[in-house]
């Protein structure tokens, strides 16, 4: 005979219910999906009120050009006027010429006494003697570039040490037990 036992008539093999953390993972993928919407709004905020201060600063420099070429065209109008008149007067009222003397000046005339063969040996022992004169600027120093050059040993060793003494702290924090 066998007995009915109510404690073991109904057998779970039923997985138990999965904890919530779909719901996590959904509120992740929502906030960064939002961050990503956001940023996309601003890139194409930026665009458009970009384009729309381009095109009001090109309607500036339009407006600008256009006031430059009024003024600069009034100003030649008044220059051509006051041309022609002073033209008009100027040809009414012509002074005589004078007779002003011309002032001898001094040339160099070669004189018939000088060799040309000794003017080219005279004019090419000038030449060298400015040629040996000049001086050529050569550099012996070493050129200053690179990341010594710019901090010196003496801060990069400082940083080096910082960097070591970094990770002992860091080593020694993790070595330590939380409490």
């Amino acid at each position: 005979m066998t007995m009915y036992d109510d404690e073991n008539a109904s057998f779970d093999d039923e997985n138990p219910p999965e904890e919530s953390n779909n719901r996590t993972f959904l509120l992740v993928a929502g906030i960064l999906g939002a961050l990503v919407l956001l940023g996309i709004c601003a890139v194409v905020g930026y665009l458009i009120f970009s384009n729309l201060t381009g095109q009001q600063q090109e309607a500036v420099a339009f407006q600008q050009a256009t006031e430059q070429a009024a003024t600069i065209q009034v100003g030649l109008t008044q220059t051509a006027a006051v041309q022609a008149l002073t033209q008009t007067a100027a040809a009414t009222n012509t002074p005589d010429p004078t007779d002003t003397p011309v002032i001898a000046q001094a040339t160099l005339t070669p004189s018939p006494t000088q060799n040309p063969a000794t003017a080219t040996v005279g004019a090419a022992f000038t030449q060298i003697a400015v040629s040996t004169q000049t001086i050529i600027a050569t550099s012996t120093a070493l050129p200053n570039t690179g990341f010594i050059d710019e901090f010196g040993a003496p801060g990069l060793m400082m940083m080096a040490v910082a960097l070591v003494a970094v990770i002992f702290l860091v080593r020694r924090l993790r070595a330590t037990p939380t409490r």
